[in-house]
């Protein structure tokens, strides 16, 4: 067996975007590698069909496609380079490929960023356009004065102007007075027509073909986004258009045309804050009234955690009367059935893992999931019905590596409630041995940890750590209260509960040097680990990443909104400035003995960089071994998605650290 190395990332291949053609005889999808030596990703379209799949693009950047009928599929990217855009301005090149053979041709341009394509007929496009509304459109200028225009537009990319929130958003970038606005575009005219209020972000919509509407949605505001949703029926064809009766109260989490009538999953906040599982509704499209169908306290996603992602997919989708969805029950995510008598069945075979994206045809399900300790493939299975493999990108990695097995640790805590968790030994495991450990503590907080394959972690496992990590009270998949960790318990029931696991494994597996283990997290998990170091000097080395230790600027920067920070410890900079400092792992630097090393991105708007280095001057003031990596044009999903050789940086930097500090090993650096 080969040993699991940092470079393997260019080895495993992730399946995303799911799709099947019209009449159900085809399913497409995306398969994405790293590529080391262009530090980049390679996506192509791949066709599963007659029992066997084919590749059917190889540009290496095809990752955004739909079905234009049952044998074209229509794929983003100018691939002859003949759309060279204005300053200032984007386009987007859609081309037409047949599935059966032949080469890809243009088939139309939009003249701006655009994502979502959903064709209405033949000729007529939903879309989901980036708008500018502070952006200098060159439209109809010519000589003199296009030369002026042009000239400003190059002038204005020295400054950003800040006029409202949010002002920026991770991945994103600045996005102040940037929108996506839903278009309708028809391809023998060429005319985009504005279907969204101008200051509308939307974020979601959905067409019924039968009544020729189109339910959208999204906040509509010019300079604060207060995150309550508005959404619209629109007759696509005669204008008409009726408000749904929200009373923008409500954040609306998904919302589809159902049987005739339109099934909402929204949540005012008011119970368990910005983190509510949603409450599901019906509407009626043509007066816009609402009543509440049930409340199943549902995850209404997967958030079953994995570093082997790449690209997203649908994760619901309307079947006759019913309505289905991906969901986290317990720390495995399945296709739930929802029935308009509200209620619920779970219709994916009962396998631990996750599913990532689905369709469905012809009373079949086609799905990407991850299952045990196992890489993105494409399953299938009828409702209620046995689960079939039917991709094998993976197999032959999984088979020639040493692959680590999960294995399964719950306990009651000191409160009486079950943690699920799990332990990964080290290769080659040798019982009369002792080595050192790894705890590691998912973000979120409202994620779960599970059995799919986890790249940083099986190498850790490869270079001779025990690994441990386990779901705490804050996390998905339990329903709002198990969730709920808001105001004085933030920081206090979890990190108890992380504690009080690590006493379980250092237990059930004595070889396990309780003086060399370590602690690693990101995002929620940075924020327990700036909150560990200054509760504990039980670990002999901390890696912290994308953190959070000041939840007083913290909230005054994230792209999530300050609302979200003040209902997570229920607490804001002028009432109660003592609570929120309380709840902030900076007050406590000052105890902290442990070396911590961070790991930050310039470009990660989701928690600035500000947090990672108060806390790092902090440390370094009180003469705590502390080292800090910053990554240049890396965002909060540098482990996940970021550049393959950042990503690699990132993994060694923290192993070299834990080996420093846990093996007593000399870092080469």
């Amino acid at each position: 067996m080969q040993k699991i190395t940092m470079q393997d990332l260019e080895q495993i291949h992730c399946l995303s975007q799911v799709a099947c053609s019209p009449d159900g005889s085809s399913v497409a999808f995306v398969v994405t590698r790293a590529s080391l030596d262009k530090n980049t990703y390679l996506s192509n379209l791949w066709l599963w069909e007659n029992g066997s799949c084919r590749k059917l693009t190889s540009g290496d950047k095809e990752s955004d496609f739909v079905w234009l009928d049952d044998e074209h599929l229509l794929f983003a990217g100018d691939r002859k380079h003949d759309h060279k855009p204005q300053p200032g301005q984007s386009v987007t090149v859609y081309n037409r490929i047949n599935i059966h053979g032949g080469e890809a041709e243009e088939y139309f341009v939009l003249p701006m960023k655009a994502r979502s394509l959903y064709p209405v007929s033949e000729d007529e496009f939903l879309f989901i356009g980036t708008y500018d509304h502070y952006g200098i459109d060159l439209t109809g200028l010519e000589g003199e004065e296009k030369k002026q225009a042009i000239e400003r537009i190059e002038e204005e990319k020295d400054y950003e102007v800040f006029d409202e929130l949010p002002f920026w958003s991770n991945g994103k970038g600045v996005i102040n007075k940037l929108r996506n606005r839903l278009y309708l575009f028809d391809r023998t005219t060429g005319e985009c027509k504005l279907l969204s209020p101008e200051y509308m972000n939307v974020n979601t919509f959905d067409y019924d073909k039968a009544s020729d509407r189109v339910l959208y949605g999204g906040h509509d505001y010019q300079w604060m986004d207060d995150q309550k949703d508005d959404l619209y029926v629109l007759s696509l064809h005669t204008g008409k258009q009726v408000a749904l009766q929200l009373e923008h109260k409500y954040g609306v989490d998904a919302a589809n045309f159902v049987d005739g009538k339109i099934l909402l999953a929204m949540s005012t906040g008011e119970r368990y804050g910005t983190n509510e599982n949603p409450t599901y509704f019906l509407a009626d499209p043509d007066t816009g009234a609402i009543t509440e169908l049930c409340d199943l306290d549902p995850s209404l996603r997967s958030s079953v955690s994995s570093d082997c992602r790449h690209g997203g997919g649908r994760t619901r989708k309307t079947i006759g009367e019913h309505w289905y969805y991906t969901g986290t029950r317990g720390y495995d995510s399945m296709i739930v059935r929802l029935s308009l008598d509200g209620k619920e069945t779970v219709v994916t075979p009962s396998v631990h893992g996750s599913i990532d994206c689905f369709d469905w045809a012809n009373g079949a399900f086609y799905y990407v999931a991850m299952r045990d300790n196992g890489l993105q493939e494409l399953y299938c299975c009828t409702e209620n019905g046995e689960e079939t493999k039917l991709t094998h990108f993976n197999d032959e990695y999984l088979s020639t590596h040493s692959v680590v097995p999960v294995k399964y640790l719950s306990f009651t805590d000191s409160d009486g409630v079950q943690i699920d968790g799990w332990v990964m030994e080290p290769v080659d495991y040798d019982p009369t041995k002792q080595y050192p450990g790894i705890l590691n503590v998912h973000g979120g907080p409202k994620a779960v940890y599970g059995t799919p394959f986890f790249h940083e972690m099986q190498y850790w496992a490869n270079e001779g750590y025990f690994v441990f990590f386990c779901n705490p009270r804050g996390g998905d998949g339990r329903g709002n209260e198990f969730a709920d960790i808001r105001g004085k318990r933030y920081g206090v029931i979890d990190y108890n509960d992380l504690m009080e696991f690590t006493d379980t494994v250092l237990a059930k597996y004595p070889q396990i040097d309780p003086q060399h283990i370590g602690m690693a997290g990101g995002s929620y998990g940075g924020f327990m680990a700036n909150w560990i170091v200054g509760h504990t000097n039980r670990f002999a080395a901390v890696a912290s990443q994308r953190s959070i230790s000041n939840f007083i600027s913290k909230c005054l920067t994230t792209d999530i909104g300050y609302y979200h920070n003040l209902s997570a410890v229920q607490s804001d900079p002028w009432n109660s400035p003592a609570e929120m400092w309380e709840r902030s792992p900076l007050k406590y630097a000052d105890k902290c003995k442990t070396p911590t090393l961070f790991i930050q991105s310039d470009e990660d708007y989701r928690c600035w960089m500000t947090d990672a280095l108060q806390m790092f001057t902090a440390l370094r003031m009180h003469g705590v071994p502390t080292r800090l990596c910053l990554f240049h044009g890396e965002n909060h999903e540098l482990s996940r998605s970021g550049k393959p050789k950042h990503r690699i940086r990132r993994l060694r930097e923290i192993t070299e650290w834990f080996n420093q500090y846990l093996k007593g090993e000399t870092p080469c650096r």
